[in-house]
């Protein structure tokens, strides 16, 4: 009887917690402000970072063309790319309607572009100083097997989703310690 009573009195307050979660906040809370998403703009020549783009681009590309997860697994994360991260590139570069394959398996010159992200027009000058001293920095790369091809403005259109005509990796680099490293990351817009 009393389990009977017990399960009784844990039913009700099971039933009781939608009308409780229904109740509003006791802070408001103002929404969002929508935001304009930050502009892609290529890396300037001059910048101490494009050069160690540009090599992590040049092995990162024929990692990639391999479909070989042994040499595009390390340069994404090793040990530490989950399962269904390596799972997803696989079949990113396996797909036939892929931007990857346009863009690294076509026949002819596969183009490229490193963009970074334009800084706001309401950064000082220091802002802009201290932002280049710093020792990390992320950039997108992407290829297109098309000459014309018009790259990404913004890092949600380097998302390799079906019909771009392009392919992008984001690639962080740091430079802290003894060994600079990189590490890239390939998108892909959910289904």
């Amino acid at each position: 009887m009393r389990a009977c009573l017990i399960a009784s009195a844990f039913v009700a307050a099971l039933a009781a917690v939608p009308a409780i979660a229904a109740d509003p906040p006791l802070v408001p809370i103002a929404p969002e402000k929508a935001t304009a998403p930050s502009i892609l703009t290529p890396l300037a020549g001059d910048s101490p970072w494009t050069a160690r783009f540009e090599a992590a681009a040049d092995e990162l590309l024929p990692a990639l063309r391999s479909m070989d997860e042994s040499r595009w697994g390390p340069l994404l994360g090793g040990r530490w790319l989950a399962a269904p991260d390596r799972a997803r590139v696989t079949a990113l570069l396996r797909d036939r309607d892929s931007p990857f394959r346009h863009a690294l398996f076509a026949q002819g010159v596969t183009h490229r572009a490193i963009l970074g992200w334009q800084p706001p027009a309401t950064l000082t000058a220091e802002d802009r100083a201290a932002i280049a001293a710093r020792p990390e920095a992320e950039a997108i790369v992407c290829w297109s097997s098309d000459a014309d091809a018009s790259w990404p403005t913004t890092a949600a259109e380097a998302d390799n989703a079906p019909g771009r005509r392009y392919a992008c990796a984001r690639i962080t680099y740091s430079i802290r310690g003894e060994t600079p490293r990189w590490r890239a990351f390939v998108e892909r817009e959910p289904a």
